[in-house]
Order: structure tokens, then sequence, then C-alpha cells
């Protein structure tokens, strides 16, 4: 190589050396552009929040100016609103966690009055009373005074029903443990029970002449059998049914709890002929057909209040209201779905097939039909055929193993509301619910729900949960004090099956 094209490359190396070092160059003050401007985005966050805070949580007045502090201005409430609103999820969560820290309790302070009421403990009654009085308020976290103010504006209830959905989903997904928030949310639920407790809560019947809005919500919010449009909205809420909500003054045109209820001959056995029937659209009620009366869907409307009992007493509220309608109606009684069966039946048979106790299941020849129509071999083989068949709802399609199936999959079902528990109550919430407004679990029904929805979660199996007015006061008791279920004849019968079946 000649001498000039040596120079020639060394020039070209040259120039792509200081190419790349200015490349680098570029690149490291990107990422430190980038990373400032996080940071700098970061820090304004942070600022807005405490600002917003500090603005909207009114300083906490001392026990002497408690009744005499002159109440913040509205527009606090709204601006904390509006700010809480515009924030995305991830900023709800540090926001919520700073609130809760920063203006909860004041530790210290109640700490003191708690030993000062000790001291207290050999003066006067009256001494001891207002120690406690002091100490009771101590215990007041800052931030409840803004709650009560933000309830008092307009839409104000609302977004705290939507706040407290906020730290449910929350403390459900395990994104926080911390204990500040659970106590922000045991909080919000102690104020939420006061303002919806029942004497405030309008109950109202839901028909045809409705408003369009109220209708489209009560088709909205329909957890259990879905609307699939507006006929069959008007068949559930026209002849031989009723439909009742409970609404708040803070909430117009906000069902909170929804409650369908069937008119019927005899206590119900199956969905289809609630839901899917249309052939009484606009006839007359002929009250001599009507007998009993059947709640077949009841809806938790809005998630911020879970925890606040509200389903119990809409059920109470339209017994007394039917039974003003219609005085000889003694029969009162569910249609119960029983989601987590066909889950917890899938369980069972794995658990059982690692035990080696899959005979316990199925009898003999409840075994020998599965195997020969699946082609499955004997024990394990044969299980395993039976938890794909559950899974899929195949077993559905086939008369044989429908009938093949019904005696276990009933005293199975059976077993799984009247004998699984979670901390010594039912473990089904659905039944757990009944149980507590003092119903006796009344009857299993074969085939109740053929939908696609009902065979997957329940084997299309349902319950009816019945109320015997004279006995749902004793039932509730014995339910919560002593964890007893009342059960019917045929309930028990077919958990005394599962019983000997299972050796238990």
């Amino acid at each position: 190589m000649t001498p000039f094209h040596l120079s020639t490359a060394a020039r070209s190396l040259l120039k792509y050396y200081r190419h790349r070092a200015v490349l680098k160059t570029v690149q490291r003050l990107r990422v430190w552009e980038f990373r400032n401007m996080y940071l700098c985005s970061s820090i304004a966050w942070h600022n807005s929040m405490e600002e917003i805070l500090k603005k909207t949580v009114a300083p906490f007045p001392s026990y002497e100016m408690r009744d005499k502090s002159p109440p913040p201005p509205e527009s606090n409430s709204l601006e904390f609103m509006n700010f809480y609103k515009s924030l995305e999820k991830d900023k709800k969560l540090e926001f919520l966690e700073k609130l809760s820290y920063d203006f909860g309790v004041d530790h210290r302070w109640a700490s003191d009055l708690a030993a000062k009421l000790l001291d207290t403990q050999v003066r006067d009654v009256a001494t001891i009373l207002q120690v406690e009085d002091r100490l009771r308020y101590s215990l007041t976290p800052r931030y409840r005074q803004l709650l009560t103010h933000i309830s008092r504006v307009q839409g104000g209830v609302k977004f705290l029903v939507d706040l407290r959905a906020d730290l449910i989903e929350l403390a459900s997904s395990k994104i926080t443990d911390s204990p500040h928030m659970r106590d922000l949310n045991s909080n919000l639920k102690g104020l939420l029970s006061e303002w919806f407790s029942v004497g405030l809560l309008r109950l109202e019947r839901i028909t045809w002449q409705s408003p369009c809005e109220i209708l489209q919500k009560i088709s909205q919010y329909e957890a259990v059998h879905p609307v699939r449009n507006w006929t069959d909205i008007k068949r559930r809420v026209g002849p031989y049914r009723r439909c009742y909500a409970f609404t708040h003054a803070s909430m117009p045109g906000e069902p909170l709890v929804v409650l369908h209820v069937a008119l019927t001959e005899d206590i119900a056995n199956n969905i289809q002929g609630i839901v899917r029937e249309f052939s009484t659209l606009d006839t007359d009620e002929d009250v001599n057909k009507i007998n009993a009366a059947i709640f077949y869907s009841i809806s938790s409307t809005q998630a911020g209040l879970q925890g606040v009992e509200l389903g119990n007493y809409l059920i109470k509220r339209v017994v007394r209201e039917l039974q003003s309608e219609f005085p000889h109606i003694a029969q009162f009684s569910s249609l119960s779905p029983i989601p987590g069966f066909s889950l917890w039946l899938q369980g069972a048979l794995g658990q059982h097939r690692k035990e080696g106790r899959a005979i316990e299941l199925l009898s003999e020849q409840e075994w020998m039909e599965v195997e020969d129509v699946t082609g499955a071999a004997p024990g394990a083989p044969a299980l395993e055929a039976l938890r794909r068949l559950i899974s899929t709802s195949e077993w559905i399609h086939s008369d044989r193993l429908i009938r093949a199936l019904e005696p276990a999959l009933m005293r199975l079902c059976a077993w799984y509301l009247y004998g699984e528990k979670r901390r010594g109550y039912a473990l089904n919430p659905v039944a757990n619910f009944h149980l507590q407004n003092g119903a006796t679990m009344w009857r299993l029904n074969w085939q109740a729900d053929t939908s696609q929805r009902g065979i997957a979660s329940s084997c299309g199996i349902m319950v009816n949960y019945r109320y015997f007015l004279e006995e749902t006061s004793t039932n509730s008791a014995t339910y919560l004090q002593n964890k007893v279920v009342k059960a019917s004849e045929q309930v028990m019968g077919l958990v005394s099956q599962f019983q000997k079946n299972s050796k238990l």
C-alpha cells in the first residue's frame, strides 16, 4: 500500500472515530435530557400532589374548637375531586397512599391522651368521660373531615363511592398492602354505611313506564341473568314480574341494588321459564295464579358499597310490599345460582385423583357409565375424562351422561353448599348471603339453568333458599352466632349420601 493510500486510510479511520465519539456524546446528552425531563416531571407531580393535599385537607381543629371552626370553601372539595379524577391508576395509588399516611391519625397525640386516661382512672367520672371524649376525637383521621365535606357537594357522594371502589380494587389486586390504606378504606366504609342506612334509602318499583335511563341501567347492571334486548327487559318488568331498586337522594337516577321477582303458582325449579318465556307480555295478571314470590336475581350496582348491607334490607322491604299487594302469598323463595361449584368440583376431582380416592366420588355404576361413554379405562383415566367433560361442559350433550351424573353432581353440590366452609360460614357467597338473612336451604334443582353460563359455573344446578317468615330471625341468629345451616330434608338427604360415599 502506498504512503498516499495509508494517509487516506488513516484520515478515514480518524474521521470514523470522531463521528462515533460525537454520536456517543449526543446519545449521552439525550439520555441525560430524558432522565432530567422525567426527574423534572416527577418533581412537578409530587409538588402538585402535595400542593393539592395541603390546600384541600384542612388543619385539624383543636378539641375546644371542634364545633366552632368554619367549614372550608366548597371549591376545595371540587378541586380535590377534579384533581383525583384526572389521575391515572398508578398516580391514584400514590395519591391515596400519601393522603392516608400524611393526613391520618395523629398517633403521638392519641398516645398521650391514652396515657392520660390511665392516670385519670382514680378521678371522678366526669373527668374520665371528658378524657375519653378527647381521646375519641384524637383518633379521628384528619382526612375524615375532607370526606365529609366532599359528601355535601353535588356529585360528592357518588365520587366517594367510586373512590372506595378504587381502594377495593387496589387491595384485591395486591398492588398495595399499606395499613394506612386499609384504615382509609375502613373509615370510608363506615361513613358510607351511615349515609346509606336503610332509613335514608328509597324503595322504587321499576316498570315499563319508568324513565328510559333507569331501564337501561337496570339492564346494564344485571349480573345474574344478562338482559338480551329491550323485549327482554320489558318482560322482566311486566305482568307476573316485579323489579325493585333502592335509590338514594344523593345519587339521583342511580339504582344501588336491584331485585327481580317472579310471581308464580308454585316455587320455580328452573330459570328458563322465568327469563326466556314471552307468552304473557301483554296479559293481565290473574291473582288466583299468584301463590309464590321468587327472588331470581339480586345485583349490587356500586362496587364501592361492598360490605354495606343493602341487599338483605331490600328483600325484607320487598316482602312487605308484596304482602301488601297480595295478602294471600305465603311462599317466598329465591331461585339462586351456585357460582363456583364447577371450579370447586374440578379441585375435588384433582385432589381425589392425587390421593387415590376417586372411587369415593361416584358409585360403581356411575363410573361404568363414564367409562362406557368416554372409552376411558377404569381408575385415573376415567377420572381425567370426567374432569375434561366437566371443564368443557361436553357432558351436557349426552343424555346418558346427564342421567348418570345427576345423582353424583347433586350430592356433590349439596355438600359444596352445606359442608364447605370459610371460617365456619358457607363458602359459597350466595348461600352465605341468604343464610345470613335467615333463609332455609330448601331445594336443589337439576338442569335448572341450561344456559352456557349456568352449565359452566354450576353444572346447570340451581338452589331455592326459602324464606319462612316466622323463622327467619331465629335462623339468622343461629347461623351468625352458632354457624348452623338450616336445611330441608332433600338437602340433608343429599348431604348424607355424599358423606356415606366419601366415608366422612
